[in-house]
């Protein structure tokens, strides 16, 4: 089957059975960026990927990587920096500048980060509709770590994470994990399989093992109302 083209002004997203093999789970290019088409496919289980200077690429992957919250594995080394108790943690205070750390270059990292100008302004877009939130590592006043990501259908579609000193994405994740489990959300849609996922507990299933939990959670997200207030 021919991939998809999606019009630019009325993007309409195929089912997810009708992504390619090869690529694993590109399902369509073209489209547009817009709040409306973001949600859209977040809702059936698509997500954006691509590279700067690429068109749009519409991914609904043969297996996710997903990570049930009370799965959260909380290491030694971090559990000693929760007890620590040095720093601190908000939720939506700063998405635009977690946005930028996450899309900072890394140290092995091949190529430009997929982070584009575009998805800036998209997922800054979509945060201040209340669609897209961010967790923010604090220490003496600067931003040490953060992840950001959007809520739709009681789960949370992670984008990405950064830590700037030792286990700041972590701790960022496992107040995220924590605070998704008092708010009744399922699990948080990790997306693609990474083994650094894997240790921190989060597990592989099929395409359509998760679309019928996106199918199946109840929409508690339109507006998640995080807290103002992160108590250790």
């Amino acid at each position: 089957m021919a991939l998809l083209y999606l019009d630019k002004n009325y993007p309409v997203f195929p089912d997810s059975c009708h992504a390619l093999n090869d690529p694993d789970g590109l399902i369509a290019f073209g489209g547009n960026l817009l709040p409306t088409t973001l949600m859209d496919a977040y809702r059936k289980g698509i997500f954006p990927w691509y590279q700067d200077g690429d068109p749009i690429m519409w991914w609904s992957p043969s297996v996710r990587c997903i990570l049930r919250l009370e799965k959260f594995h909380v290491s030694k080394s971090l559990r000693k920096l929760i007890k620590k108790n040095v720093h601190t943690l908000t939720f939506n205070k700063a998405f635009s500048e977690v946005l930028k750390g996450c899309s900072a270059p890394r140290k092995n990292q091949e190529g430009g980060t997929w982070i584009t100008n575009d998805m800036h302004e998209a997922y800054n877009r979509l945060h201040k509709l209340g669609f897209a939130h961010s967790v923010e590592v604090w220490s003496k006043g600067y931003l040490v770590g953060g992840l950001y990501g959007v809520a739709v259908n009681g789960i949370f579609s992670g984008e990405s994470m950064f830590s700037k000193t030792p286990n700041a994405s972590k701790l960022a994740l496992y107040v995220l994990c924590r605070q998704l489990r008092l708010d009744s959300f399922a699990l948080i849609d990790c997306q693609i399989q990474t083994n650094h996922l894997l240790r921190l507990g989060a597990e592989i299933v099929s395409r359509d093992a998760f679309l019928n939990i996106l199918s199946s959670s109840e929409d508690l997200c339109v507006k998640w109302e995080t807290p103002t207030k992160i108590v250790m």
